[in-house]
């Protein structure tokens, strides 16, 4: 039963990432200073590590606040 409720859970949270990302990316999450971009010819490699540690510490805190 926690599996069943995790991977629901874990769905809803992505199709909700999918529905807000036009939203998100115009206020600029996404390509914030400190994400790598390298571009070398026809390859591309983008690695967001400023967007990821951003998420990071508001899903932090929101399951800290919801844990309480």
């Amino acid at each position: 039963m926690d599996m069943q409720r995790f991977l629901i859970g874990l769905g809803l949270v992505i199709l909700l990432t999918g529905i807000a990302w036009p939203v998100l990316t115009k206020i600029g999450i996404g390509r914030l200073p400190g994400d790598i971009v390298i571009q070398r010819g026809s390859t591309s490699l983008y690695f967001p590590i400023v967007t990821c540690i951003l998420i990071s510490i508001v899903l932090s805190a929101l399951m800290w606040l919801f844990n309480r």
